[in-house]
């Protein structure tokens, strides 16, 4: 299995001359890349893809006024390239919005493959440097994994960190368990499980807000261009850094002990770019980041061979009593327990509506069966709508 191991490290002052003109190089050939495909788009109608790239940036070296790009290692700039056509792929599937300018106060990044770097005794030494990373080491790689990919990133807030990318023969399958578990996420609890337990949203962006706010509105006052502005925009991204750190190391956490307690974990597939599109809930659903915590439990179920099954969004999990099965037509998200008007069994929301999406992904797994209830007379209406006549 292929893992990263992230790590901060302090560079020279060499060093972080370097790679700041290996980042602000990528960042210009990609940028470069970008307006050359779309103004071929728009005005020959014309796709440029990757191979006409890299020979741009040929004749982009031999420029009198680019010359300084040949002072940096040609890796990182080839993978900036590469990750534009990935860009451009992936918009053309639909899966995400055009690609945008890199810009420099948001940091950088640069990508080194395996002839840009010496992994020598447990070091790294990146391509035109003769130190090693002064790496801080919180976690030894696995002896005997070499790293295949080394990003070098540059976080907003100024802070220097390594992503070592190896093939980790220590993941090893954890043993079968016959325990099963469905998860209905929240906002107030981030999740309610099917065993009856809810835990508690930490909030991270909630807490610090205040915080936030307040160096927010010192570096609106600041004047553009000045020093003073630079040091309250790093105070203002260190704060966001916290605000992610906190997150994630919770999230850490938690899909760790639900992947290592449960074989079978069944969670719904929301829609979640949709949902945050309304503007009351858009704070509170963006805080609890739902999408990370599927995404963790996505690879961490990989890692370790449990399975990770998602029912269909449109699961009525909330309104089906899990007793007898009634659904009820209408229940507002301010009501958190309803008592069943066909069996008088009176549900919690949240621990119903997840005990009912682990029957419905248990369903799915054992036979296929199809948990999509019957459409709505408004969803009927609405696809007879977009019929053409």
């Amino acid at each position: 299995m292929e893992k990263a191991y992230r790590y901060r490290f302090y560079p020279t002052a060499e060093q972080e001359n370097l790679l700041r003109r290996t980042m602000g190089c990528t960042r210009l050939v990609y940028n470069k890349a970008l307006a050359y495909r779309t103004k071929s788009w728009y005005e020959r109608q014309e796709r440029v893809g990757y191979g006409e790239t890299s020979s741009m940036l040929t004749n982009w070296k031999k420029e009198e006024e680019l010359d300084f790009l040949n002072d940096v290692s040609c890796v990182p700039l080839q993978q900036g390239l590469r990750h534009l056509q990935a860009a451009f792929t992936n918009f053309f599937a639909g899966r995400a919005k055009y690609p945008n300018f890199k810009k420099k106060h948001n940091g950088g990044s640069a990508e080194f493959t395996k002839s840009a770097f010496r992994w020598k005794n447990g070091q790294v030494f990146l391509a035109k440097c003769n130190e090693p990373l002064p790496i801080r080491w919180s976690k030894q790689i696995p002896a005997g994994c070499t790293p295949s990919t080394i990003t070098v990133k540059l976080t907003p807030a100024g802070l220097w960190f390594a992503s070592i990318l190896v093939d980790d023969y220590t993941i090893k399958p954890l043993p079968k368990s016959d325990k099963a578990i469905g998860l209905d996420v929240g906002i107030t609890s981030l999740i309610a499980t099917s065993d009856g337990d809810k835990i508690t949203n930490s909030k991270p962006f909630k807490q610090l807000r205040k915080k936030l706010k307040r160096k927010q509105k010192a570096l609106a006052r600041k004047q553009k261009g000045s020093n003073n502005r630079e040091k309250a925009r790093k105070r203002v991204a260190k704060i966001h850094a916290q605000i992610t750190d906190v997150r994630k190391d919770f999230l850490h956490k938690l899909t760790t002990r639900l992947v290592r307690e449960n074989q079978t974990i069944v969670v719904e597939d929301l829609a979640i770019k949709n949902m945050v599109k309304n503007h009351k809930l858009a704070l509170a659903i963006s805080d609890a980041s739902w999408g990370e915590l599927i995404r963790q439990l996505s690879y961490k179920c990989e890692w370790y061979r449990r399975d990770l099954i998602k029912i269909d969004r449109w699961f009525p999990s909330s309104k089906r009593c899990g007793n007898c099965g009634h659904i009820v037509e209408k229940l507002s998200l301010n009501i958190r327990e309803w008592e069943c008007s066909t069996c008088g069994t009176n549900h919690d929301r949240d621990i119903n509506a997840a005990k009912n999406i682990l029957a419905a992904g248990l369903a799915v797994s054992v036979c296929g069966a199809t948990v999509r209830p019957e459409e709505s007379k408004s969803r009927k209406a609405g696809a007879m709508k977009q019929k053409p006549n």
